[in-house]
């Protein structure tokens, strides 16, 4: 088995390979995810701007605004740590260093505990919901923290049955996974 490095970067070629069946694939996790009573029982939501190789998060941004629903957003922090704050709309958004759109930081609007915390990936393993991400480790990090619901829409580009990477301690895994 690659390790996680070696793993990320045939996937990401495939995620490449497969965006535009990631983004056709996207609005029917959404109505599945907006079928949950995860999603009709939430009132704030935590998410990421996504990247076109992901499935399309403005959609469930829409919907979630839509339902009266509060939308917060990652914000990536020193020493690898992430803080969810209200969206501020595209216009008001910033690119961070790592080029994701994100809130600016106002220590005010802090909000470490959304009703439910949409987490991205690159991977998902269907049989024990273990997650690669990117490689940075925010989302775990933020996950051992979090006692709240975690979903993840995945596309069938970033379905495994068994994890195709090494799972280790510090691996969280997702509480429900959406898939088609």
């Amino acid at each position: 088995m690659p390790d996680k490095n070696d793993f990320r970067p045939g996937q990401i070629a495939r995620l490449k390979a497969a965006a535009a069946q990631t983004q056709a694939e996207s609005a029917a996790l959404l109505n599945k995810l907006m079928a949950t009573a995860l999603w009709q029982q939430a009132r704030t939501i935590a998410t990421t701007v996504s990247s076109p190789l992901e499935v399309a998060t403005a959609p469930l941004m829409a919907a979630a605004q839509q339902a009266g629903k509060q939308i917060l957003l990652a914000r990536v922090l020193p020493k690898r740590q992430m803080a969810f704050l209200p969206d501020p709309g595209p216009a008001g958004r910033i690119t961070s260093k790592f080029g994701l759109a994100e809130p600016p930081y106002d220590a005010t609007l802090v909000n470490q505990n959304p009703d439910l915390m949409i987490v991205p990936g690159i991977g998902f393993s269907l049989k024990d919901h273990y997650r690669i991400g990117f490689g940075g480790g925010y989302y775990d990090r933020f996950l051992a923290q979090y006692a709240g619901p975690t979903v993840a829409l995945v596309p069938s580009v970033m379905a495994f049955e068994t994890p195709q990477w090494p799972v280790e301690s510090f691996d969280i895994p997702i509480q429900t996974l959406i898939q088609l």
